[in-house]
């Protein structure tokens, strides 16, 4: 109900301003209460609440304290808000649905974690390299390299020549001191001439002798002493009347004989053969006639036109004598392996010249004119060689098996005739088998007495 006494039209602004009043204070209250009244733009109240909330999480990070994870060799759940350093195995527990996490085997980046403190943000490295950036970079570290190792090489350098010194002033210095360097050839005539000289002792020729056969062993200086004659100085030495001068001069031969063709025609030349031959028909001590051996070996090895001769001067009785001499059974065994040596020579010529389809190479003549087989059925090596199988050590029975088996072609019939030996390889067979099982019971599938026993084997079946 309006006022009494006021006039209408003042009752009608009156009214008017009340409502605008109500009005302002409505809209305000609204504005103030809940944003979502607010009048204002929608786009940007959304944006102005996106950066609010951002803002207020980045606070929150800012004032919360990571806890880092401090990994083991076992694995560990890893608990929501730990920080995980890189270079960890991280798996999903499939059973409980945890993050679990351990070191590497090889503990590679445990140095990561030692500057790591309690709180600590981690920082992860997020930089990313081109291709050519890690071309440049390895062609740089190559450059670095090369100039690393040329340093080192010119250290390395001139570090020798502080410690060695060039052997121009070697020289001047020992010229200085009177000492001359002398060559591998002045040593050898130095010591022939102290060898032949009339004046020198037993004592100095044996040395002489002994520091020579040093040098020979090389196939040039075997070679250089033809060139002043000192090999036949040498091969005159097997004169000599004192049986030491005999052994060392035979030792020198034997060096210098050793797979030389050159020096072993010359030997022949120089009547070495005959030599040799004389001092093993003669009553020698053993160590003369084991180092004439040993140089008869080697003049007649690989050497057919040496074997001929050796045929020709009688060398099969010759070692016969030494054979069946009493207190020689190594020599026996040396002679043994010499003559099965001689006998796959011939046979290895001959398969050669087969497999090379030559009809007559000249190597293959020369072997074919060594008629060694017939002249040692006819001086009874069949039955020398069967009667060394009683040698007690093994080595000298595989060397006189082996041959036997080279001989089996020749002394086929003699060897059926022989009851002895069918009874030794029968003792043999026995003794082997045993030894054999030993082997297999130690594990050795292919041992040394399953060979000997093989060998055995085969002799009796092809003797049956």
């Amino acid at each position: 109900m309006a006022p009494q006494g006021l006039p209408p039209s003042r009752m009608a602004l009156l009214e008017m301003l009340l409502g605008l009043l109500m009005a302002s204070c409505f809209t305000f209250c609204l504005s103030h209460q809940n944003p979502e009244f607010a009048l204002t733009s929608p786009g940007k109240s959304r944006t102005k609440e996106v950066e609010r909330k951002e803002t207020t999480a980045e606070e929150g990070l800012d004032s919360e304290i990571l806890e880092v994870f401090h990994p083991t060799h076992e694995w560990q759940a890893l608990r929501p808000g730990q920080a995980v350093p890189a270079g960890l195995h991280v798996r999903l527990n499939l059973q409980t649905g945890a993050r679990e996490v351990k070191l590497q085997e090889k503990d590679k980046f445990r140095s990561n974690l030692k500057g790591l403190k309690k709180g600590r943000r981690l920082d992860i490295n997020t930089n990313t390299y081109t291709s050519q950036d890690l071309k440049s970079a390895l062609a740089k570290f190559k450059e670095g390299a090369e100039v690393e190792s040329s340093k080192e090489d010119k250290a390395r350098q001139a570090k020798v020549k502080r410690l060695f010194r060039p052997i121009e002033e070697l020289k001047k210095d020992f010229e200085e001191l009177n000492v001359v360097i002398e060559t591998d050839m002045q040593i050898m005539v130095r010591l022939i001439n102290k060898f032949n000289s009339s004046s020198s002792s037993l004592e100095e020729k044996i040395a002489a002798l002994f520091d020579l056969e040093y040098y020979v062993h090389q196939m040039d200086n075997a070679q250089d002493l033809l060139s002043f004659g000192g090999l036949q100085v040498v091969i005159n030495g097997l004169n000599s009347t004192e049986p030491l001068v005999k052994e060392y001069a035979a030792f020198v031969l034997g060096a210098a004989f050793s797979s030389n063709p050159k020096v072993q025609v010359e030997a022949i030349e120089g009547g070495a053969l005959q030599k040799l031959l004389v001092i093993l028909a003669t009553e020698q001590p053993l160590p003369a006639k084991k180092k004439v051996l040993f140089a008869l070996c080697s003049l007649l090895r690989h050497f057919p036109y040496a074997q001929q001769q050796f045929l020709k001067l009688g060398g099969l009785q010759v070692l016969r004598s030494l054979v069946r001499a009493k207190g020689t059974e190594v020599l026996a065994v040396r002679v043994v392996t010499l003559l099965y040596d001689l006998i796959t020579e011939k046979m290895f010529a001959e398969e050669e010249a087969e497999l090379t389809r030559e009809a007559s190479p000249e190597k293959l003549q020369q072997y074919r004119q060594v008629h060694l087989l017939p002249g040692l059925r006819e001086q009874g090596w069949c039955e020398i060689t069967a009667r060394l199988l009683a040698l007690p050590e093994h080595d000298a029975r595989e060397k006189v098996l082996q041959t036997l088996g080279a001989l089996l072609a020749t002394c086929r019939d003699r060897y059926r005739q022989d009851p002895q030996l069918s009874r030794t390889l029968v003792s043999l067979q026995a003794e082997y088998q045993a030894l054999a099982t030993l082997e297999l019971q130690d594990g050795e599938d292919e041992g040394y007495f399953r060979e000997l026993l093989g060998s055995i084997d085969s002799l009796l079946k092809e003797l049956r």
